[in-house]
């Protein structure tokens, strides 16, 4: 008689006499000893300083250094949640060899990760020179791109200016009415019983509507106050632009005269404006607008659509939950999110600068921050660079130009019936700078050059939407959700440098065996 097969032993009761060792439970080339290997690389300074620096009293705090590889790694496999980030530390066999087999609750992880956004852009730039230290960046041939990212919050639980100020008028004739109604109830119940022997709160319903009331005026008056400032950002920069020439200006006695006239209107027109502004602001409880000249790596930021008196048009639109997102159009319908900027080296994927705007495409005034950002980041601009045609302007172009730097930007459809530029052949002298692009990009080079600018891109983004799963910010507001842009970039460049050494450790490895 043939003999049952047997099994191996399976005791899920029975303890471990000896601790075991993570080190027998993930690959030697695992992603979290290359982390454990890089923090000695990494200066992190700007967080342990500040954590080292507070009261020593009180429960011992987890080591910063486990906080910034926790977070990094979480980003690298797409965990963003610090409730999932907590549950990891539990169940996660990576995750507990990562941090020692400690667990941060999800506040802690939170907390951490809400102080340091600032220190995270800085550590983003210090990845950035490992990745140009082995050579994965060159600055040959550079693309920009946007794409848009959805923000943690529904296009649904957005409001237009006209349709606030219709909510409130109703919602205020419903509280009236209820009102009046629960007087009636009170006299009642006072001839019933007794005045002031029975008493309640308001009724659920009138709450409801008195905190929506309030919510939508609050939101209102934050709507108009932005749009009152961004109307005194603009006349300020026309005063100061005017202020400039007429000082500038060696005129004729008549012609200074009218430009010190316009000089003063414009600066009344401002001074009006400001105040107008301020006291907006504080209407809306906010903070009064800063008018000084925005810094040359700032990105644009939203302007909502206004009248000429600095007030809100109709159709203007404030989101409830992230006030910042914008409503943008994608691929034929509408989300809530914000504008991410990506440059991108050619040799490897690695991103080398990054930036998050509030303003919807085209993106044609996000070029020159950028530029800027690339410079501050890698320490020199690239010598190529393509962008697509949301990108295109003259402006653009010449900066490019002055810069040294050989653009090709995509110039959109031809108006109709005019044909493209021929391919070969001199062309007029008085061929503006558009036509000039369009011939550039038909040759043979330019082509050649261009055709490249998708094969750079597009791997890059889906890289990080889809294998990683980051199609969504955690974080709300601008700043913020610049951090975790930075931060997503950064463990991006992580993983190109952690591939590559594997890479090159693995050569190593079959070149001595």
């Amino acid at each position: 008689m043939q003999k049952p097969r047997s099994f191996r032993p399976w005791q899920p009761e029975q303890t471990i006499l000896l601790p075991p060792s993570s080190r027998e439970w993930l690959s030697a080339d695992h992603l979290v000893y290359f982390l454990l290997d890089l923090v000695d690389e990494l200066d992190l300074s700007a967080i342990l300083l500040p954590a080292q620096a507070k009261d020593p009293l009180g429960e011992k705090g987890f080591d910063p250094r486990i906080m910034t590889l926790l977070l990094l790694y979480a980003y690298c496999v797409g965990t963003v949640s610090s409730r999932k980030i907590e549950r990891a530390c539990y169940e996660d066999l990576a995750f507990r060899g990562l941090t020692g087999n400690q667990q941060p609750d999800h506040s802690c992880i939170s907390e951490f990760r809400r102080r340091n956004l600032d220190s995270i852009k800085g550590l983003s730039i210090q990845i950035l020179r490992l990745c140009q230290k082995a050579g994965l960046v060159s600055l040959g041939h550079m693309a920009l791109d946007g794409t848009k990212v959805h923000a943690n919050a529904s296009k649904h639980k957005a409001m237009s200016h006209e349709r606030m100020l219709r909510a409130e008028k109703q919602l205020q004739q419903e509280i009236n009415a209820l009102m009046r109604k629960a007087e009636i109830l009170d006299a009642q119940e006072d001839q019933r019983h007794g005045k002031g022997k029975l008493g309640s709160e308001l009724p659920d319903e009138l709450r409801h509507k008195q905190g929506r009331l309030e919510k939508i005026l609050q939101a209102r008056k934050k709507m108009e106050a932005e749009t009152a400032a961004t109307a005194a950002q603009q006349l300020h920069e026309e005063a100061r632009a005017k202020a400039a020439a007429s000082q500038e200006a060696d005129a004729a006695a008549a012609e200074q005269a009218e430009l010190n006239r316009k000089a003063e209107g414009a600066a009344a027109k401002a001074k009006a404006a400001r105040e107008a502004a301020i006291e907006a602001a504080e209407n809306a409880g906010v903070e009064p607008p800063d008018l000084e000249p925005l810094p040359a790596d700032a990105m644009p930021r939203r302007g909502l659509a206004r009248k000429a008196d600095g007030t809100p048009t109709k159709r203007s639109q404030r989101n409830f939950t992230d006030p910042e997102s914008h409503l943008m159009q994608s691929r034929g319908s509408y989300l809530q999110g914000y504008n991410c900027q990506l440059a991108m080296d050619s040799d490897h994927q690695v991103i080398v600068a990054v930036g998050v705007s509030n303003q919807p495409p085209p993106d044609v005034e996000h070029l020159e921050p950028m530029l800027e950002r690339i410079a501050a980041s890698a320490g020199a601009l690239p010598d190529v660079m393509t962008m697509d045609a949301g990108y295109w302007s003259e402006d653009n172009v010449n900066a490019c130009a002055e810069q040294g730097i050989d653009a090709y930007i995509a110039t959109g459809r031809l108006p109709h019936g005019q044909p493209p530029p021929p391919k070969r052949g001199r062309l007029p002298r008085d061929s503006d700078a558009k036509t000039r692009m369009a011939r550039k990009l038909r040759s043979k080079k330019g082509s050649r050059i261009y055709a490249q600018r998708k094969a750079i891109v597009e791997p890059v983004n889906g890289q990080i939407k889809e294998c990683r799963s980051l199609r969504r910010f955690l974080l709300r507001g601008l700043e913020k959700v610049n951090g975790e842009w930075h931060l997503i970039a950064a463990t991006h460049n992580l993983l190109k440098l952690f591939r590559f050494r594997r890479s090159q450790q693995q050569a190593l490895a079959a070149a001595s065996g």
